[in-house]
């Protein structure tokens, strides 16, 4: 069996190659590149739109108030996170300067398209069973149309747009924050939680990467 070496120093290379990306005008009001982070060989992927605010500052993926709601649904639904590749479709966190604050702002065609170079290598080289697209931008990045989600949500389908790779798709957790009740977030993060046990039962059914 090769040695996992080799895949290592390529995801160390790749990743130091993304530090200095300027493939489109994002990185100019960002602090940092944020790529994705987690065991190699990881048999799940999850993968959202883009870093937030805490995101970019702390230069790590899902370590926000999103990040915290997806900890926490990932704890529920039978998880361990450090077992987990977690990453985004845009490396980059696109916003909007509102005083003190930066207003989040949602990634254009292009910005995905010319940032996806990234994430195809990052799932060249962890090559996890599932991936599992967090949010519509994500999924329609991965599908390479536009996806909706309810239509979608507990199927494994093929991601045609990332190699045909196998994959489910699910609710960013960010939209639970932004649900407008209580009622409303209790619902979405029941839904996060059933979709994520789902990935995980179709996660075993498939077979490991050779």
């Amino acid at each position: 069996m090769p040695s996992a070496k080799p895949s290592a120093a390529k995801f160390a290379k790749v990743a130091r190659e993304a530090k200095g990306c300027t493939r489109c005008p994002l990185y100019k009001n960002a602090t940092q590149t944020v790529f994705g982070e987690g065991p190699i060989g990881a048999p799940l992927l999850l993968i959202g739109e883009q870093p937030g605010d805490q995101e970019d500052l702390q230069g790590r993926p899902f370590v926000g108030p999103a990040g915290k709601m997806l900890d926490r649904a990932l704890v529920e639904a039978g998880v361990d996170r450090t077992q987990v590749y977690v990453t985004n479709i845009v490396k980059h966190f696109k916003n909007e300067p509102r005083g003190k604050r930066r207003l989040h702002k949602k990634p254009n065609r292009y910005e995905v398209e010319v940032c996806k170079i990234w994430f195809d290598q990052e799932l060249a080289i962890v090559r996890p069973q599932l991936v599992v697209a967090m949010g519509v931008t994500a999924a329609s990045a991965l599908a390479g149309k536009t996806v909706t989600l309810s239509r979608l949500r507990g199927q494994v389908i093929a991601f045609a747009n990332a190699g045909n790779q196998q994959g489910m798709v699910t609710i960013h957790p960010s939209s639970i924050l932004r649900a407008p009740d209580e009622a409303g977030r209790h619902a979405a993060y029941a839904g996060l939680v059933k979709d994520l046990k789902l990935a995980v039962k179709a996660c075993a059914k498939l077979p490991t990467a050779a």
